[in-house]
């Protein structure tokens, strides 16, 4: 049985790196858009692709201070809710404004929603551009997560609130997103 492996996490240099690779593609704010939603909110890459900009969108129209994933797009058939990271929302204004607001948030080249095997091609494509290797569509998602695990404790919440974000319905699946850091491991141990 051949072993699964993990998509690698992302440093906040190699996020940057990714991010500069953006702009040397067609499209350029809608790569950094498909990149922030993976690593600011952690959908998965089937989430990006269907979503919609109703789903971004308060009652008065303009971008909400959550992300709506409804159950209709997400593994489980489990609707959940994100918070807009700052540079997303930013982001999102800008194509918003070229787009009106309507009809699928991430294009593809033809002008169609993208599939969500077109979004795992496109993280493909452009990690090798920004010469990120073992990197995949997976990769923002689990930084998104391993991140949030961090710093969970800063904000009053804990390990459950970031499943609930990550949509997972086990917190065992949570725990497998999240990375080690060996580093941290000897600071805890001079703590005891």
């Amino acid at each position: 049985m051949a072993q699964h492996r993990q998509a690698r996490t992302v440093t906040n240099a190699q996020l940057t790196k990714a991010l500069k690779a953006c702009k040397t593609l067609r499209h350029p704010l809608r790569n950094k858009i498909i990149i922030l939603l993976s690593f600011k909110a952690g959908p998965r890459a089937g989430e990006i692709a269907q979503l919609e900009w109703p789903m971004l969108l308060n009652a008065q129209g303009k971008i909400a201070t959550t992300l709506y994933l409804p159950g209709s797009i997400t593994k489980y058939c489990r609707a959940r809710r994100i918070p807009i990271h700052p540079d997303l929302k930013a982001a999102l204004l800008s194509l918003g404004r070229t787009t009106g607001f309507t009809g699928p948030v991430v294009l593809s080249e033809r002008g169609k929603a993208m599939t969500a095997k077109s979004v795992v091609n496109w993280f493909n494509h452009l990690y090798k551009q920004a010469g990120l290797e073992g990197c995949s569509s997976h990769s923002g998602r689990r930084t998104f997560v391993t991140q949030a695990a961090r710093l969970v404790h800063k904000s009053g919440g804990s390990l459950r609130d970031v499943q609930l974000l990550a949509g997972h319905q086990s917190i065992v699946t949570t725990q497998r997103y999240i990375d080690g850091d060996s580093d941290a491991q000897r600071r805890l141990v001079r703590l005891l």
